[in-house]
């Protein structure tokens, strides 16, 4: 009996080495990826980072909540495909973007703006997902001659019922959650590996029956999302800063709003998107709204739908195409 206890300890042991094994090989997999191709630009707020890729008209890609480059760039060839320029930035409190003791939504599209200076861009079409959507809204709200079109996608947005229901629709595994893994790469990864149905709940605002019933290429792509989150000790002063955001956020004017807007959510997006996107909609003149009644905060199902009306949108409001204008600074390599 002794002895199959020694066995049954060293096998724990061997397969617990194996798994840490597994994790060092992930940890810097991720920070090898968040380490290539960046760059830096100086702001009065400190450095921010960012990179881009492709050619064509350029595209401000904002991420959301657990982002940075690394997913801006990621999501914005899954939501544009070829052809576009994309310039993906760290947000505030994101990998080598520093986090500000002014960390606003209009802070962080007066960064935006300084990006664009910096890149020589005299417009763009901007796309915010999800808590990218509040600086997106800001920057084509105070720079409208800079914006030739803006979408927004499953959106942290103001609106009278959502604020006055505050997280009711959530999880109430979300905080839980949160808190355990936000500041440990670890125990991130560990979730990934043993409960990553949690994580798709509660993290990406997905309904798991919808991700168990998706194809295996749209499975695919949301462990990739999960994956692009590691190291989320890099982010997690960013993640925090969101929820700060959102548990503050205002009326924006949006009746004000001078930039041609699409709005798309899902009914049964966790994070509760939908009301605050059609508010949102129905507050600028002239916006579409796309609703679909399933597909969580991340559009499973409706990639193919969603590619095809944000490029159709950006190309018919393309105007100007990107030009060289005065820069106000240059990027600089990591």
């Amino acid at each position: 009996m002794r002895s199959l206890k020694v066995i049954g300890a060293c096998g724990a042991a061997g397969a617990s080495a194996l798994a840490y094994l597994a994790y060092r090989k992930d940890l810097e997999a991720a920070r090898k990826r968040i380490r290539t191709d960046r760059q830096f630009i100086d702001s009065p707020h400190g450095s921010i980072e960012f990179a881009e890729a492709g050619d064509g008209p350029a595209v401000l890609f904002v991420h959301g909540a657990g982002g940075g480059f690394d997913q801006g760039l990621g999501l914005g060839a899954a939501f544009l495909g070829d052809g576009y320029r994309i310039i993906a930035p760290s947000r505030f409190g994101y990998l080598g973007t520093a986090l500000p003791a002014d960390a606003s939504p209009r802070a962080q599209a007066d960064a935006h703006l300084r990006l664009l200076d910096a890149l020589q861009l005299e417009s763009v079409a901007v796309i915010g997902l999800s808590a990218g959507g509040p600086s997106a809204m800001q920057l084509a709200l105070q720079h409208p001659e800079r914006c030739t079109a803006l979408v927004l996608i499953v959106p942290m947005a103001w609106a009278p019922e959502r604020m006055a229901r505050g997280d009711a629709r959530l999880s109430p595994m979300f905080l839980p959650v949160l808190n355990a893994v936000a500041s440990s790469d670890f125990l991130f990864w560990t979730a990934m590996k043993m409960a990553r149905p949690t994580l798709v709940k509660t993290l990406l605002g997905t309904p798991v029956p919808m991700y168990r019933n998706a194809t295996s290429e749209e499975r695919r792509g949301v462990d990739q999302v999960l994956r692009t989150i590691l190291p989320i000790s890099k982010r997690s002063a960013g993640i925090w800063n969101d929820g700060n955001v959102a548990s503050t956020l205002t009326r924006c004017p949006l009746e004000d709003m001078r930039v041609p807007t699409l709005v798309i959510s899902a009914a049964d997006d966790l994070y509760d998107t939908y009301e605050s996107g059609l508010h949102t909609a129905e507050q600028i003149r002239d916006a579409r709204f796309i609703g679909f009644s399933t597909g969580g905060h991340l559009l499973l199902g409706h990639e193919v739908e969603v590619r095809s009306e944000i490029t159709t949108f950006v190309q018919e409001h393309l105007g100007a195409r990107s030009a060289p204008s005065e820069s106000f600074m240059s990027a600089r390599s990591s």
